[in-house]
């Protein structure tokens, strides 16, 4: 069958297209109400993070001695667009950026090789290189919050959000993470006294390895008991700070104290590094970021909903947003919709001003949106999201779908002018333009597919 006879066929065998429709209109509707609202579309870029720390090491040392050897061993790896390098007190961090198309997961593991094959020739020293990929799909935070509450000190605010709210909103699906900022963190603290550990002989030397001692948790490996094994562990780790205090300090010949003897213990609070202020006042605040693939507005509104329970479980707690950017990314999912809607009724207006005919005004009326809802089947089908980017090539292709519904009805109606019934124009008139809109169709299609496969990022 030609690409002239499929319309004229479909107008002969009105009962298989109209069912085949019916279909594609119920699976749009469905895939439509539940497809991902998002700003942006998941966009992996394919770039890797090599970070090296040395404590203690000046920025010149670190140059020297850690990044340019991190540089040279990753620039022969295939596929590397360019190098970014940051050399701070005690640490080197090394951005390696390969070019768009490469899968980021082989690029990791060929860094990591890369990475393995000089560690014998870094500092003693270092602590081990970590190799992770960038990921930008989540898009940074989404929202930001502060916690405050009137009989709670900082330090008890602080354990609330990292304890009960984090473990809440962790639980909302999609969720990845759950940022603090301001408050403190628990630390137990061990203060010498440089005195008595004088008087009795005693190294800081010997108070550290006492400590790494007593604070193991590790694999012991298997043990074979009554002819089954049994995997063991070691764990050496203090139950609390008196435990702690206890730690024995083996001094030689004999000699032992313990580690309050020079020491003094307890459970308490880091320095405060960080401070968040709301109308004047001290309070603590966190940030929410979504997971690859989950939905702004979704992961934004379940958040919500366990904030209001934990607030309501709380009575003492109150819980202020701050900022979030799903307020626009709703704003410009609504503005999409209403200009489709508001493009499709201009549509409209225009067929009645240039053929003066209402039976083929509300032809195009009805079929301009049914023949658009079928498009969210298709695209929930290749994992796309209702975003900026998606909703305006769907305003586009409407345009299009508009443009050759209008020269079709014309068509149409011209031959009903002439004459003929109904049934027969739109025989003749589809043989006429069949061809010509499958041609405008591909047309459009050879234009910008190039564009679409054009290296590097666009925009």
């Amino acid at each position: 069958m030609g690409l002239r006879n499929i319309s004229a066929w479909s107008i002969r065998n009105p009962i298989v297209p109209c069912i085949i429709f019916v279909g594609l209109l119920l699976a749009g509707i469905v895939s439509f109400m539940r497809m991902d609202v998002n700003d942006q579309p998941d966009i992996d870029f394919p770039a890797v993070i090599v970070s090296v720390t040395q404590p203690g090491a000046a920025p010149t040392e670190i140059v020297t001695q850690i990044t340019e050897k991190v540089e040279s061993s990753v620039r022969s790896i295939s596929g590397v667009d360019w190098i970014e390098s940051t050399a701070n007190e005690g640490n080197s961090q090394t951005i390696v950026f390969f070019a768009i198309g490469t899968d980021v997961n082989v690029a990791v593991s060929e860094v990591k090789n890369a990475v393995d094959q000089i560690r014998g020739d870094l500092p003693d020293g270092i602590l081990e290189p970590q190799v992770t990929k960038i990921d930008s799909a989540g898009g940074g935070p989404i929202g930001f919050f502060a916690v405050s509450a009137d009989d709670m000190t900082m330090e008890q605010l602080s354990w609330f959000v990292d304890d009960a709210v984090s473990r809440r909103l962790l639980s909302v699906q999609g969720m990845a993470k759950v940022n603090r900022g301001g408050g403190v963190d628990r630390e137990i603290r061990v203060v010498v006294d440089p005195a008595r550990m004088q008087s009795l002989g005693v190294t800081a030397g010997q108070v550290n390895t006492a400590l790494r001692q007593v604070n193991v948790d590790a694999s012991g490996g298997q043990a074979e008991i009554a002819g089954a094994r049994q995997s063991v562990r070691v764990l050496g780790n203090a139950a609390d700070a008196r435990a702690l205090a206890d730690t024995r300090i083996g001094l030689g010949n004999g000699r032992v104290i313990k580690l309050s003897d020079i020491a003094h213990v307890y459970d308490g609070y880091s320095e405060q590094t960080s401070i968040a202020k709301l109308n004047g006042r001290q309070v603590v605040t966190f940030g929410i970021q979504r997971a690859k693939g989950a939905s702004d507005v979704t992961v934004y509104d379940g958040a919500l909903e366990q904030i209001a329970q934990i607030e309501q479980e709380n009575p003492g707690v109150r819980i202020t947003p701050l900022f979030t950017t799903v307020d626009y990314t709703k704003g410009q999912y609504a503005s999409s919709i209403e200009a489709m809607v508001e493009g499709a009724i201009l549509a409209v207006i225009v067929v009645f001003f240039f053929l003066r005919d209402w039976r083929a005004t509300i032809i195009a009326a009805v079929a301009i949106p049914l023949s658009a809802i079928p498009t969210f089947w298709f695209m929930d089908l290749m994992g796309f999201t209702l975003n900026t980017f998606s909703l305006l090539a769907l305003s586009l292709v409407a345009g299009v779908l508009v443009d050759d519904a209008i020269v079709e009805i014309e068509n149409i109606v011209r031959h009903m002018r002439m004459g003929k019934s109904a049934y027969q124009a739109a025989i003749d008139a589809a043989d006429e333009i069949g061809l010509a809109v499958v041609a405008t169709t591909f047309s459009i299609v050879s234009v910008f597919l190039p564009v679409g496969l054009m290296p590097g990022v666009s925009g």
